[in-house]
């Protein structure tokens, strides 16, 4: 999913032989997702794999996810940074994800070590919930998980390969991690609030 970039991502990716979804202009992180599930809901795809396009995520890892989630014991695995300690975040990153990663396991009840991954692998039930109009469009994050099991979704963690960043420049530098904690905070609430 190209995100509105103004680069020549989409024209390299083509040519290295994916398909791929240009957007307009750029909807942010949540958005583009949800443009890839409904890809795959209106394909009629079982399993989707999601991976971010930083570099971070080794490819490498994607066979590990796509084994354990056609297993069909779980209708997500979240791929763990640091059930194999082979990445290095800085102290204020790993901070914040244990932070969220104790909220996550105080109201779902499940202990995660990485609740803030992007690497995942989702069979058609968690597709067909990342659809709906119940999908937060901002930062996606611990909030999905507590949507997930709310829903009744099974969620498994396995170990995979993450690199550490090539460049502090991302959608948490500067004060985005300060509005990422605000928004996911609401958005935790809000999903706990839900009926649905």
């Amino acid at each position: 999913i190209n995100d509105g970039s103004s680069d020549k991502t989409s024209i390299l990716a083509r040519d290295a032989g994916s398909m791929v979804i240009d957007l307009s202009f750029n909807l942010g992180y949540g958005s583009a997702l949800q443009t890839g599930y409904k890809y795959a809901l209106r394909r009629g795809y079982e399993y989707l794999i999601q991976i971010d396009g930083d570099g971070q995520h080794d490819p490498v890892s994607i066979r590990a996810l796509y084994e354990e989630i056609i297993k069909g014991a779980n209708d997500i695995i979240i791929g763990s940074r640091f059930m194999e300690k082979t990445y290095n975040p800085s102290f204020m990153r790993i901070a914040g994800i244990k932070f969220f990663a104790k909220i996550a396991e105080y109201v779902t009840k499940q202990k995660f070590t990485d609740p803030t991954s992007g690497f995942s692998a989702f069979n058609k039930n968690a597709i067909r919930l990342y659809c709906t109009d119940i999908f937060p469009s901002d930062f996606p994050d611990v909030d999905v998980i507590i949507m997930s099991k709310k829903a009744g979704l099974k969620i498994k963690e396995i170990p995979v390969i993450m690199r550490s960043p090539k460049t502090e420049k991302s959608m948490h530098s500067g004060f985005r991690p300060i509005y990422y904690v605000f928004k996911m905070l609401l958005s935790i609430i809000v999903t706990m609030l839900r009926k649905d």
